[in-house]
Formats: structure tokens, C-alpha cells, sequence
């Protein structure tokens, strides 16, 4: 299997695209660079924000029957939708995957960008996609889905990294396992004794929960208290240095 995979893309889903986006927009201060036409023949609306060189997406159903309101349905709106890595060969990842019982869900092929997206129940917890665009080994190169100028949008003022996704599990040594399985990453366990799958540019942690749901992202921020009363602002509860915002646990690391 091809040697590198780093967190491209996190894809959360809401009922409805705002205020959820306009307000992780303002409160984490980011542009979004981007809403995708494409994805409306899914029954779908979207849009993207760049966290550095992690795009951070929310989706929204605009008709019954999207598989992205049978997901808020199944989960009650709560967890991420869709963990997107970048890859030189996303066929024999797929293939590899295959050969586990993970299913293909669906492929992306349009100009120059080419996805596999694997079937989230098969996955556990959220969909997997790995995707590649040719001449994009750059991280600041062409990636179709952000939109054509997506790196001119970037913001480090307030927001720096997206640096953890936090993922939950009765099993988390067990999703741990599946998912590096999966990605090709191994499984091993952070300071806290938690399962951790480390990536050149993002860890994911695997914790005890009730049921199977990406849980959580952590963001590197420059002032947290700045952050934290602007999610006050807009009227959400925060607790310490975190707050439940699109379904997610935002948290904020200095």
C-alpha cells in the first residue's frame, strides 16, 4: 500500500448550514473558502473552511432521503459525518479495506481529483474517504473540493491548527484497531493511556463512550479565552475550554 496519508478533510453534518457555519466561522475565526454545487445532487448544501491546511466542512440535507439526515437521524445530530485522508492511491486503499469487509460506498472521479469513500457502517463511527488529486502531493497544492483559490482564505489570527479528533467508542481499543487497520496507521496509546492513531499532521484518540461517534475535534488557538467568550457571544455553553458546536466537542489547546 502507498507510504503517506494525512487528515485532509473533516466533514461535519447539521440540519440546516446556519448558523452553524457562520458561527464556527466567527467564533474560531475562519473564511470559508468554498460551497460546493457539486454535492447538491445528493440533496445536499456545503460549505468549507480552511484550518491551516486541514479543510474543515459542515453539510446540510435540503430534502428527505439525504443519507446525511439518515445519519442526524440515526445519531441524533451528534458526531462528525466524515473523516477525508489524502493519499498517493486511493483504489488499493480502497481495495485493502475491501479485503476487511469495509464496502465501498461510492467513488469520486471529476478533473485531476479521485476519491474512494467506504461504507460508514463497515468503518464504524463515521464514512472514511482517501482521495488523491494529481499534483496536489504539495498540501498547499490543488485540491478540487475547497475550491480553486481555498489557500487564499486561510486565517491564523485566531485559529492555527486543527491538531486531535476525538472519537468514541464502548471498544475504543477495538475502533482504534479497525480504523489504523483501515488507514494504515498503527494503533498505539498517548500519554493519558488512550488508543491514539498518530498522523504526520493530526491525532486521533479513541475514548470510552455509549455508542460510536467522532466525538470531538481540538484546535490549537492563540488565545483561548478570546475564543471562549466569542462562543459565549453567540450563545453556547461552554464549559473549561470546550463547547458543542456542530454536532462536535470543540476543544481549544494553547
Amino acid at each position: 500500500m502507498s507510504s503517506y496519508v494525512r487528515l485532509r478533510q473533516i466533514c461535519l453534518v447539521a440540519p440546516h448550514l446556519e448558523p452553524v457555519i457562520s458561527d464556527i466561522a466567527a467564533i474560531m475565526g475562519l473564511n470559508v473558502c468554498y460551497r460546493d454545487g457539486n454535492v447538491a445532487k445528493y440533496g445536499l448544501e456545503n460549505a468549507l473552511l480552511p484550518v491551516d491546511t486541514i479543510l474543515l466542512e459542515v453539510v446540510a440535507p435540503l430534502c428527505e432521503g439525504t443519507a446525511a439526515g439518515r445519519f442526524i437521524d440515526k445519531t441524533g445530530g451528534r458526531g462528525g459525518y466524515m473523516a477525508i485522508f489524502c493519499c498517493e492511491d486511493p483504489d488499493a486503499r480502497g481495495n485493502h479495506a475491501n479485503a476487511m469487509g469495509v464496502r465501498t460506498a461510492n467513488v469520486i472521479t471529476h478533473a485531476s481529483y479521485h476519491g474512494v469513500q467506504l461504507h460508514p457502517r463497515d468503518c464504524r463511527a463515521a464514512f472514511i474517504e482517501f482521495n488523491h488529486t494529481q499534483g496536489s502531493d504539495d498540501i498547499l497544492g490543488p485540491y478540487p473540493p475547497a475550491g480553486p483559490d481555498w489557500q487564499k482564505s486561510i486565517r491564523k489570527d485566531v485559529t492555527q491548527a486543527l491538531i486531535g479528533v476525538e472519537m468514541q467508542s464502548p471498544d475504543p481499543q477495538g475502533l482504534a484497531g479497525h480504523w489504523g487497520r483501515i488507514i494504515g496507521v498503527a494503533a498505539g496509546n498517548n500519554g493519558n493511556g488512550e488508543a491514539e492513531l498518530k498522523l504526520p499532521n493530526c491525532s486521533f484518540t479513541f475514548v470510552k463512550g455509549a455508542s460510536e461517534i467522532m466525538s470531538g475535534l481540538t484546535f490549537r488557538v492563540t488565545d483561548a479565552a478570546k475564543v471562549r467568550d466569542a462562543a459565549k457571544a453567540k450563545g453556547y455553553a461552554v464549559s473549561g475550554n470546550e463547547f458543542l458546536l456542530g454536532g462536535v466537542t470543540f476543544r481549544l489547546a494553547a
